[in-house]
């Protein structure tokens, strides 16, 4: 009896022990393009983007609009991969997070959508070159169609 109790502690001991499991996370890898400083110069403002891996399944990215010294515009994003899914969480100063999912990925393009969000309902991303992207967020506005293009150039290290 003494030995099938003792058995039984070291299988209950052995199931127990953790695996280290490698986990990959495939969907946030092909964005992997996202990283870095991104920015573009207009007659509105400087718009700037920067992106930050934070872990195997999480980058996070703030975008911001300078008008001079004035920032007027600021929001953060978190990109992260849970399960088989990509989500583009938006944070605007004093409003609400907002969640977007994948909806469209290839090699050079991603598109999130929440289609119940006011605007936009839609934001894509296309990798033009290794130095180049544009960002497009679209929805409608008072019943009409609208859409707002942000090419963005990769700061140069």
């Amino acid at each position: 009896m003494k030995n099938y109790f003792l058995l039984i502690i070291i299988l209950f001991l052995h199931s127990c022990k953790t695996k280290n499991i490698e986990r990959h996370f495939p969907l946030i890898e092909k964005t992997s393009w996202f990283l870095g400083e991104w920015r573009n110069q207009s007659k509105k403002g400087d718009f700037y983007e920067n992106w930050k891996k934070v872990s195997d399944s999480t980058f996070a990215g703030v975008s911001y609009i300078m008008k001079g010294n004035d920032t007027i515009f600021n929001e953060n994003v978190l990109l992260e991969q849970r399960n088989d899914s990509l989500f583009y969480d938006v944070s605007v100063n004093g409003q609400d997070e907002t969640y977007f999912y994948l909806t469209k990925s290839s090699k050079k393009e991603v598109t999130f959508e929440n289609p119940k969000h006011d605007f936009p309902t839609k934001i894509t991303y296309k990798l033009i070159s290794q130095d180049s992207i544009i960002a497009t967020i679209s929805g409608k506005i008072k019943g009409k169609e609208k859409s707002v293009t942000y090419p963005m150039h990769k700061k140069k290290k």
